[in-house]
């Protein structure tokens, strides 16, 4: 479809879609298996598109993202580079048509929307953006006037991710947002009449100070604001952060232990009487409104990361390319501008995966979802060692499932409500296992990168909510972020 005929298109399926429900999840083909570096039989044809705008008006005390904060932004360098890496990438990819669009950041609530407009056309340009296609954007309160966002919607935006993380106002101080609660109140409600049933909203807990009661009224002023879908994060204390500082400093208190996992448990139940669906360990929808996009990350399905410090996974096939490769774009602007303006992108690492890597990308992303690793995406990857041949036999997962944190049955591999709250705990044996499998004659004999490590045990420990499980797919620069 032509690239000012998608926008029509999709201004005319967003009016069809307005309404509570709208934007359920897309199930894209997974990616091909692999005996590394071989060939991906069945080379997936759809994949996700991260585009990163890197600049912010300030830094939070807690922020620790690839994010800028300038006296200046040249808007037209930068929207120009995105363009043209945007056609560069989706060129080496060969990706045919693609499943989802998110702008994050970085505040990309500051870009203008005809930026954002010239980048969906150039995507539309390079390959399929169907009409129906989620395209979510990030906003920051302080940057989203009703103006401002109903230009982003004539844009091609659909969904909206806004960066609450508190409706009190000594927290958000804390927290160095821009923001009052009045004002992301204000945000929210008129993003749900812009986007119906496609806003998000973020939330932070385990805040330094915050108390269990703080916490339960603040989950309930948000339960009475939000629209049908919840991102909850765990706060984590990142090294470099103003807030970390002062926490580790003895300035400011760390909560406890059990106190966050309380905030855990009394959210997740709170969020389940209000209707909502926990699909992912961090995230909550109802009435359908699953995010598409992060669901592509946790199926493992390709992605290309667009913009500074964007993290991509695909296949360079107008390269040559037959393996999967883990991609990282140069992360300060200005020399990523440089390279884009060079040589059509910036890319700055990138590192084939071995048949390993990709089935522990497969196992850690997964199981954060309720779906968990189904049968067939494993197979995907994995067509001649079975979910069952790994983790169906003694070892680590059958004591797992024993003690009521792991099912493995027909649908595949997944934690039980109890189990996706320790799922930092099962993880490292769960890998063991594989590992181990992986090494023996009977499996292929490219046992991937690293010695298999001894798999102790211990005492389950809670899982954090927020970015940070399944390596690089969560928490950076193109993946999923706890939003602006």
């Amino acid at each position: 479809m032509a690239a000012r005929g998608w926008r029509a298109a999709a201004a005319t399926a967003a009016i069809a879609a307005a309404g509570p429900g709208g934007g359920g999840p897309g199930r894209g083909p997974g990616a091909g298996p692999a005996r590394g570096p071989a060939p991906e039989p069945a080379a997936p044809a759809t994949a996700a598109l991260y585009v990163h705008w890197p600049y912010c008006r300030k830094r939070c005390s807690y922020c620790n993202f690839n994010k800028y904060v300038v006296p200046a932004v040249d808007e037209a360098a930068v929207r120009a580079c995105l363009v043209r890496e945007a056609r560069t990438l989706l060129r080496l990819s060969q990706v045919q048509s693609v499943t989802s669009v998110f702008f994050g950041g970085g505040t990309p609530s500051l870009a203008s929307p005809h930026t954002i407009a010239a980048v969906l056309e150039a995507v539309a340009g390079a390959a399929h953006l169907p009409a129906s296609a989620e395209v979510t954007l990030e906003a920051n309160p302080s940057s989203a006037a009703t103006p401002r966002l109903a230009g982003f919607r004539a844009a091609g935006i659909n969904r909206l991710s806004v960066g609450v993380q508190s409706l009190d106002d000594a927290e958000l101080r804390l927290l160095g947002r821009e923001h009052t609660a009045a004002e992301a109140r204000g945000t929210v409600e008129v993003a749900r009449g812009l986007f119906p049933g496609r806003t998000s909203i973020d939330l932070l807990f385990g805040l330094p100070g915050q108390s269990w009661g703080a916490w339960a009224r603040g989950l309930e002023a948000a339960l009475g604001l939000c629209d049908d879908h919840v991102s909850l994060y765990q706060l984590t204390l990142e090294r470099g952060t103003a807030l970390a500082a002062q926490v580790w400093g003895g300035a400011l208190p760390a909560p406890p232990p059990d106190l966050l996992a309380d905030m855990y448990q009394r959210a997740r139940a709170v969020l389940t009487a209000a209707g909502f669906q926990q699909y992912e360990v961090s995230n909550f929808a109802r009435k359908g409104a699953l995010s598409t996009h992060n669901l592509s990350y946790w199926r493992a399905e390709q992605y290309v990361g667009v913009g500074p410090g964007a993290h991509g996974r695909f296949v360079p096939r107008g390269e040559g390319g037959r393996s999967r490769e883990a991609r990282v774009q140069t992360l300060e602007p200005d020399a990523w501008m440089r390279e884009v303006q060079s040589r059509g992108h910036g890319t700055r690492r990138r590192v084939v995966l071995s048949p390993l890597e990709q089935l522990e990308e497969v196992l850690a992303l997964g199981l954060r979802t309720d779906e968990g690793v189904t049968h067939e995406r494993w197979g995907h990857f994995s067509p001649h060692l079975s979910l069952e041949a790994v983790f169906g036999v003694p070892g680590e997962a059958k004591a797992l499932q024993q003690q009521g944190w792991l099912v493995l049955d027909g649908g595949g591999l997944r934690c039980t409500w109890e189990g996706l709250a320790l799922l930092d705990s099962l993880l490292p044996d769960l890998l063991c296992q594989l590992q181990r499998r992986w090494a023996l004659p009977a499996a292929p004999a490219h046992p991937g990168r690293g010695a298999v490590p001894d798999c102790g045990g211990g005492a389950p420990r809670r899982s954090r909510t927020g970015d940070g499980a399944g390596g690089e797919a969560v928490g950076h620069a193109g993946v999923v972020s706890s939003g602006e």
